[in-house]
Order: structure tokens, then C-alpha cells, then sequence
């Protein structure tokens, strides 16, 4: 717990579990002595551990990892990239018994790089959604992939309606794709579009970098939900939230 007293009287967060105010890190290698001194310090605010692209099926220590985290009330997911990996290959019986065996209760369910019809990417949704809580993911990891914003939001909607339940917005783990420009610029109408025809609590933004972050909190609130946050930056991250930094004060707590 904190060690102040709390005598800000900020307004307060839902405690773990959370539903919204989700903070999903980018775990892309940390050992279990970096975890357990990440929770030491900012345990309280880390909601989802994505273990980055498909490195969960090549990690030494993945049982002792997900148990670790089970144990700080985690759920961990695979980079979207691996369940790319199991489909192209026809392993996805395989990939799901696999994920059951070391203990996975979530799944994210992606099509950044590989071509995944859209109905079969609906059916292999509510296919996994009958054992495994769904992150279906939409966008593109190719910078130079543009999607319409209906398009989007057709297809976010879409996904909820087979069994997600949260959408990630491609970002890429460098904010250069997806909802970003690739000079790391946030598409911010693109954005605004798609929060203003999906609830934003269905919704988990991919933003890595503190710019989008505070620029997400400042429209949508402390309890917008923000993905592939790098595993330091999970304090920092709180701290924008509740209007502990300059970058979101204002639009926080107001002017005083």
C-alpha cells in the first residue's frame, strides 16, 4: 500500500481486479527478481502482463514466471504474435492445450502481420472465448497500413460481439503504427472516432510512450484503460493518472 496518509483526498481507483483503469504491461524478458522489485514499488496498479511478440514459448523459467504473477493477481497473455505463429502453422489445438497446461487464462487474439479473414478471426474469437478470457487485438503493425476509422469501429465491434472482452488498438510496442503515425504522432481523430462510437471501458489503448498516455488520460479519464506500457513506467503511469505529474495536473485536478 502507499505510504502516504492520504492527505491529497485524490479522488480514489478501483482496486485489483479492475475492469477499466487497466494497466497492461510489455514484459519482454524480466527475470523474477525484476518483478517481484517492480511490485515491490508499483504492484498495486498492474492489471495484465503481456510476455512480448511469441518469446512465452522460448522462456526458460514461463512456469515459475506465470506462477509469480498469478501469485500478485496478474493474468498473463502471449504477444498476439504467437497465436499469429500457432494459426500460420494449423497449431492452434495445439497452442490452446499448451496455454491450459502452463496455466494461461487469457488470450490475445491478433492479425497485425499475418492475413486472418475477418469472419474466421470472429469464429476463432468465440471459439477461444469458451475457455480463455479474449484480448482480440485490430490494427496493423505496418506503418504504412492505413485503415479507415469505420472500418475500425465496425470492427471492434465486431470482435465484442464474438466473445472479446477487451479490444486492443495496435500500437506497436514503439507507438509507431496502429493509432500512431510512424514518427511516433498519435492519430488522435482516428482515436476520438473510435471512442466516441465503442465504450471506452471495452477498449484498451496500445501506449507505450508518456506522450499518448497523457494525452489519453486528459480525454478519457484516470480510468481509460492503456496497453503495452513498459514494466518501469507502470508508476509513472499511475502517477499521470491521478494528476501526479505536470503532464495531467490540470486536466486531473483543475486549476485549483
Amino acid at each position: 500500500m502507499p505510504a502516504s496518509d492520504g492527505f491529497l483526498a485524490l479522488s480514489p481507483r478501483c482496486s485489483k481486479p479492475r475492469a477499466q483503469g487497466i494497466t497492461h504491461i510489455f514484459d519482454k524478458g524480466l527475470t523474477l527478481a525484476s518483478i517481484e522489485g517492480l511490485y515491490e514499488v508499483a504492484g498495486d496498479y498492474i492489471d495484465v502482463a503481456k510476455l512480448g511478440w511469441g518469446s512465452s514459448y522460448i522462456t526458460c523459467n514461463l512456469t515459475e514466471k506465470i506462477a509469480l504473477y498469478r501469485s500478485l493477481e496478474t493474468p498473463v497473455v502471449c504477444g498476439g504474435t504467437l497465436f499469429e505463429v500457432s494459426y500460420t502453422l494449423n497449431k492452434l489445438d495445439g497452442y490452446k492445450s499448451w496455454m491450459s497446461k502452463i496455466g494461461l487464462t487469457h488470450v490475445e487474439i491478433s492479425d497485425g502481420t499475418i492475413d486472418l479473414p475477418r469472419e474466421r478471426k470472429l469464429e476463432l474469437i468465440a471459439d477461444f472465448a469458451r475457455d480463455f478470457t479474449v484480448l482480440s487485438e485490430v490494427g496493423s503493425k505496418d506503418a504504412e497500413v492505413i485503415f479507415a476509422p469505420y472500418e475500425w469501429v465496425k470492427w471492434i465491434k465486431d470482435e465484442l460481439a464474438a466473445g472479446s472482452w477487451k479490444v486492443i488498438t495496435e500500437g506497436r510496442e514503439g507507438g509507431t503504427a496502429g493509432i500512431f503515425r510512424p514518427s511516433g504522432e498519435m492519430r488522435s481523430g482516428l482515436v476520438e472516432e473510435i471512442a466516441h462510437e465503442v465504450p471506452i471501458n471495452d477498449l484498451i489503448f496500445e501506449a507505450p510512450l508518456k506522450a499518448a498516455q497523457s494525452w489519453l488520460i486528459a480525454h478519457y479519464g484516470s480510468d481509460v484503460n492503456l496497453g503495452n506500457i513498459p514494466p518501469e513506467e507502470a508508476l509513472g503511469l499511475e502517477a499521470l493518472r491521478l494528476g501526479l505529474r505536470s503532464d495531467t495536473l490540470k486536466a486531473i485536478l483543475g486549476d485549483g
